[in-house]
């Protein structure tokens, strides 16, 4: 074990996840240093547009007081190195996935954000994670995969961001460990499939159907899944990117007024966070971190 105090010691049941719900234990996140907003996606890009001005310093409180809602739920946070060529490494959810057994480091897809690969592989290198692979059949980034429940994943594949061909590799590693994977198309204006979808709970999921494709819907209340709705203007603003926390807890966005209400209907406790200077540059709650392991819910 190194002496490193930045290096973590490993866990008694291994790192990784089978589930967006299980209780979150640690997660990754980036401090927000180099962040500015560019013109990632058309959600950044009506930001900038609309003559709105980014505010360095009320980005730091933002992502600090989030780090704090982590800790003060029991979550262990790890942070990533910076690196002042990379702004938009605070959306740490991009540059890796976590399955089951262990991490896939990513490849994103635009120019300013590819180099986001190098301080994942250090992270996890150096605390000893196991990486499950790394993707090198396009580009695939990691909002784009959404663990269901045990066995079950989808991988969203926009195209401008996530490719079918890194999807279909990635589907093929979760294949081999038995799981069952459905690659989804979704429209490149939502970026990444987690804009569109939250797995909450067991079986219950927040969802913006009216983009969504029906038979990508249908197949999720085939298998169980409650739906709460999300309108696609909510999604546009990331009123749909909230993050269980485990045992009916979630962190969400303030503003997604009605998500948050249908949630505390459904009996989750929900805390709501103030990311406006994130959301507005194309990131929530669940694309500020990412889960480096959860309660397993299944023996794997």
């Amino acid at each position: 074990m190194s002496d490193d105090p930045t290096v973590a010691p490993q866990p008694a049941d291994g790192w990784g996840a089978d589930s967006e719900h299980g209780r979150l234990l640690d997660v990754l996140v980036c401090t927000p240093d180099n962040f500015r907003w560019l013109p990632t996606s058309a959600i950044s890009r009506a930001t900038l547009e609309s003559g709105r001005r980014f505010d360095g310093e009320l980005a730091s409180r933002q992502h600090a007081a989030m780090v704090a809602a982590y800790e003060e739920a029991g979550v262990r946070v790890h942070f990533m190195e910076p690196d002042a060529a990379l702004p938009y490494q605070v959306f740490t959810r991009d540059s890796s996935a976590i399955t089951p057994n262990g991490a896939v480091i990513t490849q994103l897809h635009q120019w300013w954000r590819r180099g986001e690969y190098a301080a994942a592989i250090r992270f996890y290198q150096a605390n000893q994670i196991p990486i499950r692979g790394m993707i090198t059949a396009g580009a695939l980034e990691g909002g784009d995969l959404m663990i269901l429940e045990p066995g079950c994943a989808v991988i969203g594949a926009g195209e401008a961001r996530t490719q079918e061909p890194a999807a279909r590799q990635l589907a093929g590693w979760l294949a081999e460990d038995g799981w069952e994977v459905r690659v989804e198309p979704i429209p490149e204006r939502f970026v990444h499939i987690d804009v569109l979808l939250a797995v909450l709970a067991e079986r219950l999921a927040a969802a913006c159907t009216e983009v969504l494709s029906g038979g990508f819907v249908s197949w999720l209340r085939g298998r169980g899944f409650e739906l709460i709705e999300v309108s696609a203007a909510d999604a546009f603003e990331l009123g749909a990117n909230a993050i269980s926390l485990g045992e009916g807890r979630v962190l969400s966005v303030a503003g997604g007024d009605a998500l948050n209400a249908a949630m505390r209907a459904h009996g989750l406790a929900v805390q709501e966070l103030d990311l406006s200077m994130f959301t507005l540059g194309g990131g929530g709650a669940h694309c500020l971190a990412q889960a480096l392991r959860r309660k397993r819910l299944t023996g794997a």
